[in-house]
């Protein structure tokens, strides 16, 4: 039986934006996406591509895994 792709990931993007003292709109402009998709991001609204979800991770020091979670239905 094939498993199912979890619909949402939880995150700590926000978390982690707020240490390194950055906006919103300055976060997106690091990985080039527009401020919507970073509070869509931070609410649970929206799951990145695997390359927005490096780049995020590369800015703040961690690997994917640590600042994303899966979680299933």
């Amino acid at each position: 039986m094939k498993k199912e792709v979890p619909t949402l990931l939880s995150n700590n993007v926000r978390e982690y934006r707020m240490k390194k003292q950055l906006t919103q709109q300055q976060l997106a402009d690091l990985v080039k996406v527009s401020s919507r998709t970073i509070i869509s991001l931070e609410k649970g609204q929206y799951n990145p591509s695997v390359l927005l979800a490096h780049e995020l991770a590369k800015i703040f020091g961690l690997k994917i895994e640590e600042l994303f979670n899966f979680e299933e239905d």
